[in-house]
């Protein structure tokens, strides 16, 4: 018989000092000081490639705040090194809602590397080009990702031999805005051969806001279709009535 290697979370975040945190305390604390599972917090701004260590720039498009940027989490991610079987996931409100099923396949596995982002969101670039499974802890908005990297972790860690060996519930809450985000992108120009797309460098602020609209509705349907049920449906373009000729009379 061979010996399982503890369960280990990876966690890349812009705060490494908020871990482990409340993990390092009662029966999570507990297993961790006995070996039962371990944490690394890892520094994405270790991996910025200026003397001003910046890992956000502003959104291709336009709009508040910043994004993160394609290049800087790529190479935190690749610093990791973590096995190919591990999953990639990132802490996001638009990912699909974490469940029970999900923490108990995670809880099985050897553990997953963790993204948290910030600001208004990460470039979709890095997220396709690093196969991130955006997971959303519920249907609000928290400043970054860290407080729900912990209740996944804990979720995790609660299901462990030898930790508690009971399940935990979970509850469901909905969006305010009753859409998705759209996917974001900033600098470089070019990722890895993937630009960002055309028209949210095109300066026509009438077609970003509509390609953006579209995004956010198919990411919707697609992902959350409880969502999409409660939106109330368009109402239908009508037709022009068409004038109808008055009869000519011959002079």
């Amino acid at each position: 018989m061979t010996n399982r290697s503890p369960w280990r979370a990876t966690v890349l975040t812009l705060f490494p000092e908020m871990f482990p945190g409340p993990l390092g305390v009662s029966l999570a604390g507990r297993a961790l000081a006995s070996g039962l599972w371990e944490i690394e917090a890892r520094d994405i701004r270790a991996s910025a490639i200026d003397r001003h260590r910046s890992v956000d720039d502003t959104p291709a498009g336009g709009g508040p705040g910043m994004v993160l940027r394609a290049d800087v989490l790529a190479a935190a991610i690749d610093a990791a090194e973590i096995a190919p079987e591990r999953p990639r996931l990132l802490m996001s409100p638009r990912g699909r809602p974490l469940t029970q099923a999900r923490v108990t396949e995670l809880a099985q596995g050897p553990g997953p590397l963790i993204v948290c982002g910030r600001f208004e969101g990460i470039d979709q670039r890095v997220i396709d080009a690093r196969g991130l499974e955006e997971v959303s802890i519920g249907d609000y908005v928290l400043s970054g990702g860290e407080i729900a990297a912990l209740a996944l972790i804990d979720a995790c860690v609660r299901l462990l031999p030898g930790v508690m060996g009971k399940e935990a519930s979970g509850t469901e809450e909905s969006f305010s805005d009753g859409l998705l985000e759209y996917p974001q992108y900033t600098r470089p120009q070019q990722f890895e051969g993937v630009p960002i797309p055309e028209i949210l460098t095109s300066g026509d602020h009438a077609k970003v806001a509509a390609w953006r609209r579209a995004q956010s509705e198919a990411l919707t349907k697609a992902r959350r279709p409880d969502l999409w049920a409660q939106i109330p449906p368009k109402p239908p373009n009508r037709p022009r009535r068409q004038k109808t000729p008055k009869n000519k009379t011959d002079g």
